[in-house]
């Protein structure tokens, strides 16, 4: 089993490189996969490398459902 997590792109890097944003905590990563992306896109990531867009409803959805695992989590 694999997670891939939806971040928002935030910047454009030279050599298929970009910067995304996920709850304030950022990280360079490869968007060689996904040449399309664009800044403000939801970007699906494993490992380091985007996958895949998704759309931001979709992605807004995902990451309100982590947040909500992580509260159970810490309760």
């Amino acid at each position: 089993m694999c997670l891939a997590i939806p971040t928002r792109l935030i910047e454009i890097r030279p050599g298929a490189q970009a910067l995304v944003d996920l709850g304030g905590i950022r990280k360079e990563i490869s968007i060689a996969l996904v040449p399309e992306a664009a800044v403000g896109d939801y970007v699906i990531v494993h490992v380091g490398h985007a996958i895949g867009l998704i759309d931001p409803e979709e992605a807004e959805r995902s990451l309100r459902m982590f947040g909500e695992l992580a509260a159970q989590e810490a309760s």
